[in-house]
Protein backbone atom coordinates (compact mmCIF):
# COMPACT_ATOMS: atom_id res chain seq x y z
CA UNK A 1 0.00 0.00 0.00
CA UNK A 2 1.33 3.40 -0.99
CA UNK A 3 2.11 5.82 1.80
CA UNK A 4 1.56 9.55 1.76
CA UNK A 5 4.76 11.42 0.93
CA UNK A 6 5.44 15.09 1.48
CA UNK A 7 6.10 16.95 -1.77
CA UNK A 8 6.61 20.38 -0.22
CA UNK A 9 5.38 22.46 2.69
CA UNK A 10 5.10 26.21 3.08
CA UNK A 11 3.67 28.83 5.43
CA UNK A 12 0.65 30.93 4.49
CA UNK A 13 1.88 34.54 4.27
CA UNK A 14 1.11 36.61 7.33
CA UNK A 15 0.33 33.58 9.50
CA UNK A 16 1.89 30.60 11.25
CA UNK A 17 -0.36 28.26 9.28
CA UNK A 18 1.41 25.41 7.53
CA UNK A 19 0.26 24.33 4.10
CA UNK A 20 1.55 21.07 2.68
CA UNK A 21 1.27 19.27 -0.65
CA UNK A 22 1.31 15.50 -0.20
CA UNK A 23 1.19 12.64 -2.70
CA UNK A 24 0.19 8.99 -2.70
CA UNK A 25 0.52 7.40 -6.13
CA UNK A 26 -1.50 9.62 -8.48
CA UNK A 27 -3.43 11.24 -5.63
CA UNK A 28 -2.44 14.75 -4.60
CA UNK A 29 -3.82 16.60 -1.58
CA UNK A 30 -3.26 20.05 -0.11
CA UNK A 31 -3.45 20.10 3.68
CA UNK A 32 -3.61 23.05 6.08
CA UNK A 33 -2.23 22.36 9.55
CA UNK A 34 -2.80 18.66 8.94
CA UNK A 35 -6.42 19.05 7.72
CA UNK A 36 -7.31 18.21 4.14
CA UNK A 37 -8.27 21.34 2.20
CA UNK A 38 -8.63 19.87 -1.30
CA UNK A 39 -7.46 17.02 -3.51
CA UNK A 40 -7.27 16.07 -7.16
CA UNK A 41 -9.83 13.25 -6.92
CA UNK A 42 -12.86 15.34 -5.94
CA UNK A 43 -13.71 18.62 -7.64
CA UNK A 44 -17.37 18.58 -8.72
CA UNK A 45 -18.40 21.43 -6.44
CA UNK A 46 -15.40 23.55 -7.49
CA UNK A 47 -16.50 23.11 -11.12
CA UNK A 48 -20.07 24.02 -10.13
CA UNK A 49 -18.91 27.31 -8.59
CA UNK A 50 -17.88 28.52 -12.05
CA UNK A 51 -20.64 26.83 -14.04
CA UNK A 52 -23.48 28.20 -11.91
CA UNK A 53 -22.09 31.72 -12.23
CA UNK A 54 -21.69 31.47 -16.00
CA UNK A 55 -25.23 30.11 -16.30
CA UNK A 56 -26.46 33.39 -14.82
CA UNK A 57 -24.21 35.49 -17.04
CA UNK A 58 -25.39 33.62 -20.14
CA UNK A 59 -28.98 34.59 -19.34
CA UNK A 60 -27.98 38.19 -18.58
CA UNK A 61 -26.07 38.52 -21.86
CA UNK A 62 -28.48 36.55 -24.05
CA UNK A 63 -29.78 39.60 -25.93
CA UNK A 64 -26.28 40.79 -26.77
CA UNK A 65 -25.28 37.36 -27.99
CA UNK A 66 -28.45 37.04 -30.08
CA UNK A 67 -27.62 40.36 -31.74
CA UNK A 68 -24.07 39.14 -32.45
CA UNK A 69 -22.67 41.79 -30.14
CA UNK A 70 -19.31 40.93 -28.60
CA UNK A 71 -19.48 39.54 -25.07
CA UNK A 72 -16.20 39.82 -23.21
CA UNK A 73 -16.44 39.07 -19.50
CA UNK A 74 -14.01 39.76 -16.71
CA UNK A 75 -14.09 37.12 -13.98
CA UNK A 76 -12.17 37.03 -10.71
CA UNK A 77 -11.47 33.72 -8.97
CA UNK A 78 -10.36 33.93 -5.36
CA UNK A 79 -8.11 30.99 -4.59
CA UNK A 80 -6.22 28.85 -7.11
CA UNK A 81 -6.23 25.58 -5.18
CA UNK A 82 -5.69 22.77 -7.69
CA UNK A 83 -7.02 24.93 -10.52
CA UNK A 84 -10.44 23.36 -11.03
CA UNK A 85 -12.56 26.51 -10.65
CA UNK A 86 -10.18 28.44 -12.89
CA UNK A 87 -10.30 25.67 -15.50
CA UNK A 88 -14.11 25.52 -15.39
CA UNK A 89 -14.34 29.28 -15.82
CA UNK A 90 -11.99 29.24 -18.80
CA UNK A 91 -14.10 26.54 -20.46
CA UNK A 92 -17.08 28.90 -20.35
CA UNK A 93 -15.18 32.09 -21.18
CA UNK A 94 -15.37 33.67 -24.63
CA UNK A 95 -12.27 34.03 -26.78
CA UNK A 96 -11.87 37.63 -25.64
CA UNK A 97 -12.81 36.94 -22.01
CA UNK A 98 -10.38 37.11 -19.12
CA UNK A 99 -10.20 35.15 -15.87
CA UNK A 100 -7.93 36.41 -13.12
CA UNK A 101 -7.10 34.11 -10.23
CA UNK A 102 -5.87 35.67 -7.00
CA UNK A 103 -3.67 33.37 -4.94
CA UNK A 104 -2.01 34.43 -1.71
CA UNK A 105 0.47 31.53 -1.40
CA UNK A 106 3.32 31.61 -3.95
CA UNK A 107 3.96 27.88 -3.53
CA UNK A 108 0.41 27.07 -4.69
CA UNK A 109 1.06 28.88 -7.96
CA UNK A 110 4.35 27.05 -8.34
CA UNK A 111 2.69 23.69 -7.66
CA UNK A 112 0.07 24.44 -10.32
CA UNK A 113 2.80 25.30 -12.77
CA UNK A 114 4.36 21.92 -12.02
CA UNK A 115 3.09 18.75 -10.37
CA UNK A 116 -0.53 19.92 -9.89
CA UNK A 117 -0.98 21.38 -13.37
CA UNK A 118 -2.08 18.22 -15.13
CA UNK A 119 -4.99 17.63 -12.74
CA UNK A 120 -7.09 20.50 -14.13
CA UNK A 121 -5.58 20.53 -17.62
CA UNK A 122 -2.94 23.23 -17.04
CA UNK A 123 -5.32 26.23 -16.89
CA UNK A 124 -2.43 28.60 -16.14
CA UNK A 125 -1.18 27.95 -19.68
CA UNK A 126 -4.33 29.53 -21.12
CA UNK A 127 -3.55 33.06 -22.43
CA UNK A 128 -6.90 34.28 -21.02
CA UNK A 129 -5.76 33.41 -17.49
CA UNK A 130 -4.01 35.98 -15.34
CA UNK A 131 -2.50 35.48 -11.89
CA UNK A 132 -2.61 38.04 -9.10
CA UNK A 133 -0.13 36.89 -6.48
CA UNK A 134 -1.64 38.34 -3.36
CA UNK A 135 -4.85 38.79 -1.40
CA UNK A 136 -8.07 38.58 -3.42
CA UNK A 137 -9.44 41.35 -1.21
CA UNK A 138 -7.02 43.77 -2.88
CA UNK A 139 -8.52 43.28 -6.35
CA UNK A 140 -12.04 43.45 -4.90
CA UNK A 141 -11.39 46.72 -3.09
CA UNK A 142 -9.45 48.20 -6.03
CA UNK A 143 -10.58 46.39 -9.20
CA UNK A 144 -8.71 47.37 -12.39
CA UNK A 145 -12.19 47.43 -13.98
CA UNK A 146 -15.60 46.12 -12.84
CA UNK A 147 -15.88 42.34 -12.62
CA UNK A 148 -18.70 40.36 -14.21
CA UNK A 149 -18.27 37.63 -11.61
CA UNK A 150 -16.36 37.17 -8.37
CA UNK A 151 -15.94 33.52 -7.38
CA UNK A 152 -14.60 32.90 -3.88
CA UNK A 153 -13.08 29.60 -2.82
CA UNK A 154 -10.43 30.88 -0.47
CA UNK A 155 -11.37 28.79 2.55
CA UNK A 156 -13.92 26.24 3.71
CA UNK A 157 -16.72 28.81 3.56
CA UNK A 158 -17.84 31.86 5.58
CA UNK A 159 -15.26 31.25 8.29
CA UNK A 160 -11.51 31.20 7.89
CA UNK A 161 -9.37 28.09 7.94
CA UNK A 162 -6.13 29.21 6.30
CA UNK A 163 -6.08 32.87 7.35
CA UNK A 164 -8.18 34.85 9.81
CA UNK A 165 -8.19 37.93 7.58
CA UNK A 166 -10.23 35.91 5.06
CA UNK A 167 -13.16 36.52 7.43
CA UNK A 168 -13.42 40.06 6.03
CA UNK A 169 -14.68 38.72 2.71
CA UNK A 170 -17.82 37.38 4.41
CA UNK A 171 -18.60 40.43 6.54
CA UNK A 172 -21.06 43.18 5.51
CA UNK A 173 -18.06 45.36 4.60
CA UNK A 174 -16.56 42.65 2.40
CA UNK A 175 -19.88 41.92 0.70
CA UNK A 176 -20.41 45.66 0.12
CA UNK A 177 -17.01 45.75 -1.57
CA UNK A 178 -17.99 42.81 -3.78
CA UNK A 179 -21.20 44.60 -4.73
CA UNK A 180 -19.28 47.76 -5.67
CA UNK A 181 -16.73 45.78 -7.71
CA UNK A 182 -19.33 44.00 -9.88
CA UNK A 183 -21.18 45.08 -13.01
CA UNK A 184 -25.00 45.32 -12.79
CA UNK A 185 -26.33 41.78 -12.98
CA UNK A 186 -22.88 40.49 -12.09
CA UNK A 187 -22.47 37.37 -9.98
CA UNK A 188 -20.95 36.71 -6.58
CA UNK A 189 -20.27 33.00 -6.09
CA UNK A 190 -19.06 31.58 -2.77
CA UNK A 191 -18.07 27.95 -2.11
CA UNK A 192 -18.64 26.38 1.29
CA UNK A 193 -18.33 22.98 2.90
CA UNK A 194 -21.52 23.58 4.91
CA UNK A 195 -24.68 25.72 4.92
CA UNK A 196 -24.87 29.02 6.80
CA UNK A 197 -28.28 30.73 6.97
CA UNK A 198 -26.86 33.88 8.54
CA UNK A 199 -24.48 34.30 5.62
CA UNK A 200 -27.35 33.94 3.14
CA UNK A 201 -29.09 36.86 4.86
CA UNK A 202 -25.91 38.96 4.80
CA UNK A 203 -25.48 38.45 1.06
CA UNK A 204 -29.10 39.41 0.42
CA UNK A 205 -28.80 42.47 2.64
CA UNK A 206 -25.72 43.59 0.68
CA UNK A 207 -27.81 44.00 -2.49
CA UNK A 208 -27.80 40.56 -4.07
CA UNK A 209 -30.60 38.25 -5.09
CA UNK A 210 -28.93 35.27 -3.48
CA UNK A 211 -29.59 31.68 -2.59
CA UNK A 212 -27.52 28.70 -1.44
CA UNK A 213 -27.38 25.83 -3.93
CA UNK A 214 -26.59 22.28 -2.85
CA UNK A 215 -23.95 20.66 -5.05
CA UNK A 216 -22.17 17.33 -4.86
CA UNK A 217 -18.46 17.01 -4.23
CA UNK A 218 -18.15 14.53 -7.10
CA UNK A 219 -20.63 16.24 -9.39
CA UNK A 220 -22.94 13.77 -11.12
CA UNK A 221 -21.20 10.92 -9.27
CA UNK A 222 -22.50 12.15 -5.91
CA UNK A 223 -20.33 12.51 -2.85
CA UNK A 224 -20.66 14.93 0.05
CA UNK A 225 -23.04 17.85 -0.20
CA UNK A 226 -21.36 21.23 -0.45
CA UNK A 227 -22.93 24.68 -0.78
CA UNK A 228 -22.44 27.30 -3.48
CA UNK A 229 -24.03 30.69 -2.93
CA UNK A 230 -24.95 32.46 -6.14
CA UNK A 231 -25.77 36.13 -5.64
CA UNK A 232 -26.88 38.31 -8.55
CA UNK A 233 -26.10 42.00 -8.10
CA UNK A 234 -29.20 44.18 -8.17
CA UNK A 235 -29.06 47.32 -10.28
CA UNK A 236 -29.30 49.58 -7.22
CA UNK A 237 -27.82 48.99 -3.75
CA UNK A 238 -30.15 48.85 -0.75
CA UNK A 239 -31.38 52.24 0.49
CA UNK A 240 -29.37 51.99 3.72
CA UNK A 241 -26.24 51.31 1.69
CA UNK A 242 -26.88 54.34 -0.53
CA UNK A 243 -27.29 56.57 2.52
CA UNK A 244 -24.01 55.37 3.95
CA UNK A 245 -22.25 56.23 0.70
Amino acid sequence: MNRWELVESTVVPGTNTEMALIQRGHELVIRVDGRELMGNRVHGSEDALADLAYDVLDVRDAKARAADQPVSRRVLVGGLGIGYTLAAALKRATETGMVMVAELVPAVVRWNQGILGEAAGHPLHDPRAQVHLGDVADVIKRPPAPWDAILLDVDNGPGSLTRESNDWLYTPAGLDACYAALTPGGVLGVWSAAPDNAFTRRVQRAGFDAKPIRVRARGSKGGRVHIVWIGVRRAQPPAWQQRRR
